[in-house]
């Protein structure tokens, strides 16, 4: 994982001043970062028995689709508002520079399904906190979360139930 966090670069003041966002870019771009990527978030849910990943867009529907697939199972993409054409669930939440949401089909997930949360970064834990709240609204099980980067300065993991959490990057 060394050499794929010297791939990850700071864009200062995105997407807002003071934020210091952490661009992925470069590393989804190399066929060998994104294969070894794909295989280590998805590698300590193998035998879990999930039977679909949700990712929340954007970046999320890029890892969560590819870790799927690697666990052989559906991806469920949880969007912003307004972005899915049938019966939604829906959570509000916060980030660290404004409010939004996000929408899951109502009939994405049922009470059988064991889901696996998949994201790009882990920072203040808002977005992680509403999709576990949203796929929850569809009685699922929720097998764990799965993060490219954690921002461990941030606390997000304290905003998730006690559970498995697992990140690849920490800064």
């Amino acid at each position: 994982m060394q050499q794929i966090k010297t791939q990850i670069r700071d864009i200062p003041d995105f997407p807002a001043p003071g934020i210091v966002f952490k661009d992925l870019t470069p590393v989804i771009r190399d066929a060998n970062s994104l294969r070894r990527i794909t295989r280590k978030l998805a590698e300590p849910f193998q035998q879990s028995k999930i039977t679909a990943v949700a990712g929340m867009e954007a970046r999320g529907f890029i890892f969560g689709a590819l870790v799927a697939q690697e666990l052989g199972v559906g991806f469920v993409p949880l969007r912003k508002p307004g972005k899915l054409p049938s019966d939604t669930h829906s959570v509000a939440y916060e980030l660290e520079y404004g409010k939004t949401m996000l929408e899951m089909h109502t009939d994405a997930v049922t009470v059988k399904d064991r889901v696996l949360l998949v994201d790009d970064v882990l920072a203040t834990g808002g977005t992680a906190a509403a999709s576990y709240e949203l796929v929850g609204k569809s009685n699922a099980e929720i097998a764990g979360c799965a993060f490219v980067i954690e921002l461990d300065f941030l606390n997000g993991r304290k905003q998730l139930p006690p559970q498995n959490v697992h990140s690849l990057i920490h800064f």
